[in-house]
């Protein structure tokens, strides 16, 4: 099963760029916003200026991916209850 690399064009600090994510990529990085309350063009711009990569699509994929990861640690460590992404859904 492979996963289609969609190609969007994103506002990122007043400047625009390609961003190239799988789309199970594009939707969490929506739910994240969405959670945590900003815009789509705000978490990419903050993600973008705290990057230690060049490639800016490789850079969000690891995000996503700790962000995830850390949900997880937290539930099971009892840190939290429930995800927030449940809510944000």
């Amino acid at each position: 099963m492979g996963s289609l690399v969609v190609k969007r064009s994103i506002v990122v600090s007043g400047h625009k760029t390609s961003v190239s994510l799988e789309d199970a990529f594009w939707n969490a990085l929506k739910e994240i916003a969405k959670a945590r309350n900003v815009t789509l063009s705000d978490l990419v711009a903050t993600i973008d200026s705290e990057r230690q990569h060049d490639n800016l699509s490789s850079t969000i994929r690891l995000f996503v991916l700790e962000v995830y990861r850390k949900q997880l640690f937290d539930l099971k460590e009892g840190r939290i209850t429930e995800s927030i992404f449940w809510a944000a859904a």
